[in-house]
């Protein structure tokens, strides 16, 4: 059968429970989906097709995603692909992942199958996903301006249509930020709620795995699939509530009480306007549903040392992962074989002394402390993504210090990657000229359940998924947007 291009992770299952279609039809139709598409935006960066359908044959077929199709970003590891972390000097050797990585291996267990990789900037460290091995990854909407990173691959394939569910990962901002400029629903988990393995905690441990989806309950089913710890990790937030995240999509979450943040502070990026109406609006449609809504927020998130603390903890794990390929590949990169930008970041990591770092970590112990005291008062934040639209293609490397203002643009994102709160982009608007406008919802640790509840509230009331971009895979067959 023809698998409508519309059809969301859960629609698809659903297909194959009913015995509608079969797994290798919903593999088959992505692998057409990907070749029709991805020459238009630079998405892909490895096909792993013949290994894919060989998979769809042997799915479980009462897993809850059996044959869904998937993309998986070169970040993680699956295991016999390609492992080059978006990074020209890794990928000259030849470099392939001996393992999956743990939230590979449990959407595999729970029925997807993995199509191929998408593209990411090197070692994730920029706002865009283009680098030297990959080259540019255009934006579905508009293709002169970048769909984000460090998943900007992930945004781009979900966004065109190729497949419904795409894996990434978020160490400052890197799920919500594509999500906000691809139009849509990217949730950063509280830390600990999925596994960074395998078996030990990440390196990056500001980062955690996630997906992103054009649902929000595409994105509370996986989280149900994918979430728990692995042996190694440091422990993570209570489980979710009885039923899961899923059973609380169209749930009334009651009267809570929401801050709302739109404006960036002096030594930032300024909102535009567009992006302050599109949070402001938001604010609207959530005090229609009842919720209280004013304007208040943590001040430490806006303090100037946030990013500066966020900066220098970071950067040294630059070096880390540097130094441990350096020792694995038996070569250490060359003055011309890094990005700009990692060079940047390494050149920092170099740099802190031990108690630069010290107080790195101790300011960001009383960040968190502080935001914690703010949401015992308050339910949810809400928030810009990024002060701006979408960027256009390149622009770290175009504007005058780009590599810094790389990190200056994280003001609204990276902060719940230092406390491990939760925190949701989902559509907001369209510019005149196109560009999606996503704003951020942020909760106390481990609360996911108050996320996804309102997030549903807001597709409810703005139906996101109808919308589709003017490159997009079902454009022949579904008449595009």
């Amino acid at each position: 059968m023809r698998v409508p291009v519309t059809m969301d992770a859960v629609a698809q299952a659903d297909l194959v429970r009913r015995g509608e279609a079969s797994p290798r039809e919903l593999v088959e139709a992505a692998i057409e989906r990907i070749e029709a598409t991805d020459p238009r935006i630079n998405a892909i960066t490895h096909r792993r097709y013949e290994q894919a359908l060989d998979e769809a044959g042997r799915i479980r077929g009462d897993a809850p995603f059996a044959g869904v199709p998937t993309l998986v970003k070169a970040l993680n590891d699956s295991k016999g692909d390609p492992s080059n972390h978006g990074s020209a000097w890794v990928a000259r050797h030849g470099r392939v992942a001996r393992e999956d990585a743990v939230v590979i291996r449990r959407l595999r267990e729970a029925g997807f199958v993995v199509v191929g990789q998408t593209s990411t900037p090197e070692f994730g460290l920029l706002s865009v996903s283009e680098s030297g091995v990959h080259g540019v990854t255009r934006n579905p909407w508009r293709t002169d301006v970048t769909s984000g990173g460090s998943s900007g691959g992930a945004s781009a394939s979900v966004a065109a249509g190729m497949v419904p569910v795409a894996q990434g990962g978020d160490g400052g901002g890197s799920i919500r930020m594509p999500a906000a400029f691809c139009h849509l629903v990217g949730l950063k988990p509280s830390l600990g709620r999925i596994s960074a393995g395998p078996g030990r905690p990440s390196r990056w441990g500001h980062s955690v795995p996630a997906v992103v989806t054009r649902t929000v309950r595409d994105t509370a089913a996986v989280l149900d699939a994918v979430s728990g710890g692995a042996p190694g990790d440091r422990g993570g937030p209570a489980p979710f509530p009885a039923g899961g995240l899923a059973a609380l999509v169209g749930r009334d979450p009651g009267r809570l009480r929401i801050g709302v943040l739109a404006h960036a502070p002096a030594h930032a990026p300024q909102v535009t306007p567009s992006v302050r109406e599109a949070v402001l609006d938001t604010a609207r449609i959530l005090e229609r549903l009842g919720h209280e809504v004013e304007h208040a927020h943590p001040e430490p998130m806006l303090d100037p040392m946030c990013l500066k603390a966020f900066f220098d903890a970071l950067s040294v794990t630059v070096v880390q992962t540097v130094e441990a390929l350096s020792a694995e590949l038996g070569e250490r990169p060359g003055p011309d074989d890094l990005d700009v930008v990692t060079r940047f970041w390494l050149r920092r990591g170099r740099e802190i002394t031990g108690l630069e770092l010290a107080d790195a970590f101790a300011w960001q112990e009383r960040l968190r402390a502080g935001m914690a005291d703010w949401w015992r008062e308050f339910d949810l934040l809400l928030s810009p993504v990024f002060a701006t639209p979408p960027k256009p293609v390149g622009w770290p490397w175009q504007e005058a210090d780009g590599p810094r203002r790389s990190v200056d643009v994280l003001t609204f994102t990276a902060p719940f990657n230092t406390t491990g709160q939760p925190a949701i982009a989902v559509p907001a608007t369209l510019t005149e000229s196109g560009e999606p406008i996503g704003i951020q919802l942020a909760a106390a640790y481990g609360r996911e359940d108050l996320l996804v509840s309102v997030a549903a509230q807001l597709e409810a009331e703005r139906p996101w998924a109808a919308l589709r971009p003017p490159v997009f895979a079902g454009e022949a067959e579904d008449g595009g947007r």
